[in-house]
């Protein structure tokens, strides 16, 4: 039960992901918009001839506001149409059009009852706004939120629903928007008489938090990073941000609920003095922790590197830093050491939640539309002027964040030899760079995105093992039948920097490229086969189990020839951690004394990097293959390489595939040991070594041997 919670609050929390991504762009139209036609601000920096009311520039910039505006006074049904695009299944654009429609009616027969009931007399005070135009209850985005969820659930139910016969036009994805709209008439109806009691419950819990004073608002930072490993921070920091919880107050003569709401209402009031920070302390403390303490610790990370590994630290580092700084996305960075040292990322809650209660003491009056980095700082901190936001408290406060992380991090990773990127000779960055499929993270020379595909696939259990697939900023959410199947060395082989999986919810860390990963990997699901390529049940089974799978008699064999003259070898003797651990597939190695590769036998290239260091090879009996030259080659950008055949050309055994540079690769590569590995061996496969020292190419290297 807890397994299936965790994992329905995993894709509620990718769902929010969807509305949540505008609001950075509305805040910042919003942000220039109210920022530059306030006139007390313009006076203040001399812009008033330049972008006072009646100049083109002013009415420009009023646009901007009223166009970001627009953005935040529907988030309801923003929010209803993206978290039933997100919990949908498939069809999604079904989804998004039955979500809109219950939207409009579950507030319309609202509307009915409030008229029908003199108005709505008697309904608590505040509790009736107008949504869309539509006289309702102020349910805020709770409101679209249980649209966007039942409508989800409705979609997913239905929407391969048949018919009779008389009936069937009305079936399928069509009856998807129909059932939708009569569910959501009673729906609005129930939700008369339910709202307004779950409101008074709203309102109390809101006045719980707002009078928790610095403890409170500890508490919260604290959660809300603890609770980023599990993807559920979204779940918990948005009703904060959207509701009542967050606190109520008056702008402009308008009840506000939300903090973030608040914040956005005072931007565009000239007459605010101060911003809110009853609002603000639910915002306020990402600011110190993102911007300063966070390249803290990765300071600390890189000094405490090897020497021989701190260029390649450095720059993982040095990029993941300057993403918190300015974006505020801190996920890169906070995942290089919570899978490999927890014990910091437990210190680093303790003082995320230490940010957000100074910031509260400090009176810090900022506000944010996504994350906290430095552009949210100084749209909606320094642009305001110290005296409406006392953002100064930010850099005096960060400073010292700066300084305690380095310390702190740097002292634990000493004392307890915590295994942050560069501190073993394994190299754990690895992860990042050691498979010539991860590529390079920002995006040159990226390999062909089906063999990342292949590899998911293979970690999550094959195709009948997923059900739903997904992706928020940086993770790839999966939901997979059974969370057994999942094996997370597999799944790292990709490029992968971390995985998290409890239960039937799986997500992988792939960082800001994971929207292509996702698309390419739903296409390579439409036409990928229904069994996993591996068994991995089979791989976990006692050795006892292992024994008699080789007791079993062997009812066929390919060969598989070598397509290098060298010195060939078991793949596990191969100096990379991933290509000896098999993590790609299994196969042999062979180290060149000559520079010529051939095709091992009659086949197809599939594809050739771009960096020109490996080739994907299918034979014509079904055999798919990497032929991959020398460790980590792909740093070589193709320098040392010549390359004879192209994607798709058909060759035969003997044709020359590659020439390679044997002396500077000696001396540019880590090693020239080339391993000659099968990707897609089934359950019933395995590799038998038939090579061992010197070979020819052409001369048999290993055999796929079939089982019973």
């Amino acid at each position: 039960m807890k397994d299936k919670i965790f994992g329905v609050l995993q894709r509620i929390g990718r769902s929010f992901m969807l509305p949540i991504a505008i609001l950075p762009v509305a805040g910042l139209l919003l942000g220039i918009g109210g920022s530059f036609t306030n006139k007390t601000m313009l006076d203040a920096y001399g812009l008033t001839t330049f972008m006072g009311e009646g100049t083109v520039l002013n009415a420009l910039l009023q646009i901007m506001n009223s166009a970001g505006n627009i953005v935040f006074s529907n988030l309801p049904i923003i929010f209803a149409i993206g978290v039933a695009i997100g919990m949908a299944n498939k069809e999604k654009e079904v989804a998004a059009l039955a979500a809109t429609i219950a939207f409009f009616i579950m507030h319309a027969s609202i509307s009915s009852l409030i008229s029908i009931h003199d108005n709505g007399e008697g309904l608590l005070a505040g509790a009736t706004t107008s949504v869309c135009g539509i006289p309702s209850l102020q349910m805020g985005v709770f409101g679209g939120i249980i649209v966007g969820l039942g409508v989800a659930a409705l979609h997913n139910k239905f929407y391969k629903i048949q018919l009779p016969q008389v009936l069937s036009f009305f079936g399928g994805t069509r009856f998807v928007p129909i059932i939708s709209g009569v569910v959501y008439v009673f729906v609005g109806i129930l939700m008369y008489y339910v709202w307004p009691v779950v409101q008074m419950g709203i309102f109390e819990v809101g006045n719980v938090v707002l009078n928790s004073g610095y403890a409170g608002t500890w508490v919260y930072g604290f959660m809300e990073r603890l609770l980023i490993p599990f993807g559920l921070h979204h779940v918990f920091y948005l009703p904060f941000w959207q509701t009542s919880i967050g606190g109520r107050l008056e702008v402009s003569g308008k009840m506000i609920e939300g903090a973030q709401n608040i914040f956005f209402a005072q931007l565009t009031d000239p007459t605010v003095k101060h911003f809110a920070v009853s609002a603000t302390r639910f915002m306020s403390g990402k600011f110190p922790l993102m911007i300063f303490g966070l390249p803290g610790a990765a300071l600390a990370m890189y000094h405490t590197a090897r020497t021989e590994n701190k260029k390649v630290v450095g720059g993982l580092l040095l990029s993941a830093a300057l993403t918190s700084m300015l974006t505020g996305i801190t996920e890169p960075l906070e995942f290089t050491f919570l899978f490999v040292a927890p014990l910091l990322y437990g210190i680093h809650c303790v003082l995320a939640g230490a940010a957000y209660m100074i910031m509260h003491m400090c009176g810090v009056g900022v506000g944010m539309t996504f994350s906290g980095g430095f552009i949210d700082m100084f749209l909606f901190g320094i642009l305001q002027g110290n005296a409406k936001t006392s953002w100064i408290w930010i850099v005096i406060v960060g400073i010292g964040y700066f300084l305690f992380y380095y310390i702190l991090f740097s002292y634990l990773i000493r004392k307890f030899d915590l295994k942050t990127p560069g501190r073993d000779k394994q190299e754990e960055i690895k992860l990042y760079t050691r498979a010539d499929v991860n590529a390079q993270k920002n995006g040159n020379n990226e390999p062909p995105q089906d063999v990342v595909s292949a590899g998911i696939l293979k970690g999550l259990g094959g195709k009948k093992n997923i059900t739903s697939v997904d992706c928020c900023a940086t993770r790839l959410r999966c939901t997979v039948t059974d969370g057994n199947l999942v094996n997370d060395d597999v799944l790292k082989a990709t490029g992968a920097s971390g995985v998290v999986h409890k239960g039937n919810g799986v997500q992988i860390i792939y960082g800001p490229r994971v929207t292509i990963i996702k698309s390419n990997f739903e296409d390579y699901l439409e036409t990928a086969p229904e069994e996993a390529d591996f068994d991995y049940t089979e791989n976990h089974d006692s050795s006892e189990s292992v024994k008699s799978k080789k007791d079993k008699k062997v009812i066929s064999s390919i060969i598989i020839s070598s397509p290098i003259t060298g010195e060939a070898a078991d793949l596990t003797t191969a100096p990379d951690e991933g290509f000896a651990g098999k993590m790609m597939g299994d196969g042999a190695v062979v180290t060149p004394t000559e520079e010529i590769v051939t095709a091992p036998e009659d086949g197809e290239v599939c594809f050739v990097f771009e960096t020109k260091h490996a080739i994907g090879y299918q034979t014509d009996l079904g055999v798919t293959m990497i032929i991959h030259v020398g460790i980590d080659t792909v740093k070589l950008a193709g320098k040392g390489f010549q390359v004879f055949v192209e994607n798709g050309q058909k060759v035969k055994k003997g044709d020359k595939l590659l020439k390679i540079d044997l002396e500077y690769l000696k001396t540019a590569a880590p090693s020239i040991c080339s391993p000659v590995i099968c990707t897609e061996l089934k359950d019933n496969q395995e590799i038998r070594l038939i090579a061992n020292g010197k070979v020819k190419a052409g001369e048999p290297l290993f055999a796929v041997d079939t089982f019973e």
